[in-house]
């Protein structure tokens, strides 16, 4: 296909989705990287002028999981020689998520292994959540706990939770592939419960596990209609010990496609610089906050990641400023779009079909 990059930036700006064409021209190489992201980062630019939201993970509990995710150096039967822990105190998580808020993070996502929470599970984290309030009262809380129950959302939202994430990680085709212990509708019913609770949904997804550029396509179509409020795009960090430790498949320059492709979709939408960017992006990770708005600060789930006085240089080195705590992160505009039905069932008026 000939790409118009004008126009893929212009539908994006008018917040319309690519065609299947367009997003694998992107991919395929149509243009020259540079020529890419740099379409991607006026719609960037619109959207979020030059902030970067921080963000910092708190590993609540540590391997040992029974799902058996290819790419997890905690699932079930890994031999990857990570940190082995139950869960945490409230008091220890508290303390860590005032650091990375001293460091400039907005967001503390609170993480656990397992398939989801039992109730008992849910009471951590709501004990959790009051112990790092009480802290740092202004701080947004993202909640991954897997694959939730009946009522539990609605428990998390209750004890101020902001987010729930829940990646769709692949595409649908082949995600049996990647995972046989839950499905890919699995993930797509979590994320329902969630936003149905009022939990802000978050979602993405990890590249690098063999998928073609027709998965990439059909994934981020899957994604726009779980309609998400952010979207980390992580990078496979190929563990030893994991059914995945050989794919090293990635470029740079593929990341980056992949990171301009998500910008398209999501225009108006939180883009996250997520797991594994330090490995593949390497010297190019800067060039990646021209298309990312968001990004990790500090270390992963069971990987360390760039110290975060580095990245803090790195952010303004490129002429970025860190999103201060009072700055909204998605734009007022976004809000404009939700129009409440007043016609067809249940009203006076003909349906609008």
């Amino acid at each position: 296909m000939d790409l118009d990059l004008d126009e893929l930036t212009a539908k994006a700006l008018r917040r319309e989705v690519p065609s299947r064409d367009e997003a694998l021209a992107v991919l395929g190489g149509a243009h020259e990287v540079l020529d890419v992201v740099a379409a991607g980062a006026r719609v960037r630019r619109r959207f979020f002028g030059r902030r970067v939201k921080l963000n910092t993970i708190i590993n609540m509990k540590s391997g040992l999981c029974p799902e058996d995710c290819s790419y997890c150096s905690q699932r079930l039967g890994s031999a990857a020689e990570i940190l082995k822990y139950s869960w945490i105190t409230p008091e220890e998580a508290a303390k860590t998520a005032d650091q990375a808020v001293r460091a400039g993070a907005k967001r503390v996502c609170l993480v656990a292994s397992g398939r989801g929470p039992g109730n008992r599970d849910i009471t951590r984290i709501e004990d959790t959540i009051a112990a790092v309030k009480e802290g740092s009262p202004d701080v947004e809380i993202c909640v991954c706990l897997g694959l939730l129950a009946d009522g539990q959302a609605e428990r998390l939202a209750a004890a101020g939770a902001h987010a729930y994430s829940h990646n769709l990680n692949t595409s649908e085709a082949r995600y049996s592939d990647i995972c046989s212990t839950h499905t890919f509708t699995d993930r797509t019913d979590t994320l329902r419960r969630a936003g149905t609770a009022g939990l802000s949904p978050c979602s993405g997804a990890i590249f690098g596990m063999g998928e073609s550029d027709s998965d990439i396509v059909d994934l981020a179509f899957a994604l726009r209609e779980s309609d998400p409020d952010s979207v980390p795009v992580n990078f496979l960090i190929p563990f030893k010990g994991t059914p995945l430790a050989e794919n090293w498949e990635l470029t740079p320059e593929r990341c980056l496609r992949i990171l301009a492709l998500f910008r398209f979709f999501f225009p108006d939408v939180e883009v996250r610089l997520a797991g594994g960017r330090e490995i593949h992006l390497r010297s190019m990770q800067p060039l990646a906050l021209h298309l990312a708005n968001s990004m990790f600060l500090g270390d992963y789930l069971t990987s360390e990641g760039q110290p975060g006085a580095d990245d803090r240089q790195m952010i303004a080195d490129a002429g970025f400023v860190i999103e201060g705590a009072d700055e909204q992160t998605l734009p007022d505009a976004r809000h404009d779009l939700v129009a409440i039905r007043r016609r067809g069932a249940g009203s006076d008026l003909p349906p609008n079909a």
